[in-house]
């Protein structure tokens, strides 16, 4: 089924290739292997999560994310290659850079502060706001 959000995918395609389709689609076991195999070796390495993260919102610029982070562009390249050698994928690869980039999202959703909002009466967040399940 993950396949079909994946149509350039080549074939036949391994499951562990289609792992950010397979969080989409609500599979709980790719959604901790991606993240115990790509957002805690980069947040466990320091500088490599910030690197990528922010190469990544830069749209893939090296000039633009050593600029950010005001570090020498060949500072950059050797965190990006570093980074690739933690966690497997090469963000300057498309495909790896969104399986990177879901990869951080769910990392920092997982990581995210717990907290409870006031629940009225009647169900909803005393802000007005709907209560949101924090597990993932």
């Amino acid at each position: 089924m993950a396949v079909r959000a994946w149509p350039e995918a080549p074939r036949p395609v391994l499951a562990d290739d289609l792992l950010p389709e397979r969080v989409l689609a609500g599979d709980t076991p790719a959604r901790r292997r991606l993240v115990d195999t790509v957002h805690r070796p980069l947040e466990a390495s320091g500088a490599l999560l910030e690197t990528v993260a922010t190469y990544l919102s830069c749209g893939g610029a090296l000039e633009a994310t050593a600029r950010a982070l005001f570090v020498h562009p060949n500072t950059v390249r050797y965190r990006l290659r570093r980074a690739g050698e933690v966690c497997g994928y090469d963000v300057t690869d498309p495909r790896d850079a969104y399986v990177v980039r879901v990869a951080l999202a769910l990392g920092r959703l997982s990581g995210a502060p717990r907290r409870a909002l006031p629940v009225r009466a009647d169900g909803e967040a005393a802000s007005g706001a709907a209560v949101v399940p924090t597990q993932l």
